[in-house]
């Protein structure tokens, strides 16, 4: 295990390598699916050296910002970055682990936007921002109304500009174990250049879908042009996790499973160093030396696989 882990530790410092001329900056404010509290998934996305970010998920938030000013990722104070260099948040889904930051943190912020679905504002409308669990700092829902974050309702398909940022996203519906939805961003900069966002998703074959596969052939045309900087998608659990235990979550067997359907989009060659950045490992036990060492021996499309430390900023 001493050499997994020595080798690991190698392939993480060498992912954070890339091209000369980055066009994203990503930081995550939190890596994890659950099981530690000060480290769930959250990340900001934004254009390289602009500090004008959308978070994207925000699971963890005020811990996420601290461990980043301790790596010297931002050179300013954790209010500043909190307050100015988040310009709003795109929520995926529901969950407390993508959400739970962006609640106690909320008396702290400033105001900004919060984009989702429906049935991602529907939440915050009749769970979280209401009397009796918090206290409604949006601008619709229970009174009192406090209007610091105004809600954005997405369409599938329909680009939205991401205020007080350069950056537009396309957002999509996936599939967290039926009935309950998740969903995706295509993040796109001034200069054509994309990162596509998904927060949890089960594997079409399970989730007896195809939302992945549509996914897939929408941005399959950027692989083919290198206009796809990073796909950051989830890995929860190792392959000894019996499916029908994910509960519309992957594995590294599951994902491989979906970059053969994108493959066939793209072709095999296009995939080749493409940058998947992996999210949302349930860290119990040794699952994340598995999970990365399970992605790593088995990888035949020859993607570039970046595992994120938390604070710690990527640039591609």
């Amino acid at each position: 295990m001493k050499k997994i882990t020595s080798f690991l530790f190698s392939v993480c410092l060498s992912s954070f390598v890339f091209a000369q001329t980055p066009s994203f900056d990503i930081v995550p404010l939190g890596v994890y699916g659950g099981g530690l509290e000060g480290n769930l998934s959250a990340y900001l996305i934004g254009e390289h050296n602009a500090n004008e970010f959308i978070c994207f998920d925000a699971g963890t938030v005020g811990s996420g910002i601290k461990k980043a000013v301790e790596n010297k990722t931002f050179t300013t104070t954790e209010a500043d970055v909190l307050q100015n260099y988040i310009k709003g948040y795109f929520i995926t889904h529901g969950h407390l682990d993508h959400n739970s930051g962006l609640i106690i943190n909320s008396p702290s912020d400033a105001k900004k936007p919060i984009y989702g679905f429906d049935f991602v504002i529907d939440i915050y409308k009749d769970h979280y921002f209401i009397n009796s669990t918090w206290i409604n700092f949006a601008n619709d829902g229970q009174t009192p109304i406090l209007n610091k974050y105004q809600y954005h309702y997405l369409t599938a398909k329909k680009p939205v500009a991401l205020q007080n940022t350069k950056l537009t996203a396309t957002p999509f519906v996936l599939d967290h174990v039926k009935p309950y939805k998740s969903s995706a961003a295509l993040i796109a900069d001034a200069n054509q250049n994309y990162v596509l966002y998904l927060s949890d998703t089960g594997a079409d074959r399970l989730e007896k879908s195809e939302q992945l596969k549509n996914l897939w052939q929408y941005v399959a045309p950027l692989i083919k042009n290198k206009q796809l900087k990073a796909i950051l998608i989830e890995v929860s659990f190792p392959n000894a996790q019996p499916e029908h235990l994910l509960f519309g979550h992957l594995t590294p067997n599951l994902l491989q499973e979906e970059l053969a359907s994108l493959a066939q989009f793209t072709g095999k060659k296009a995939l080749k160093n493409l940058n998947v950045i992996i999210t949302h490992i349930k860290p119990e036990g040794d699952n994340e030396a598995v999970i990365q060492q399970e992605l790593l021996a088995k990888n035949p499309y020859h993607v570039h696989y970046i595992f994120p430390k938390q604070g710690e900023k990527i640039s591609l």
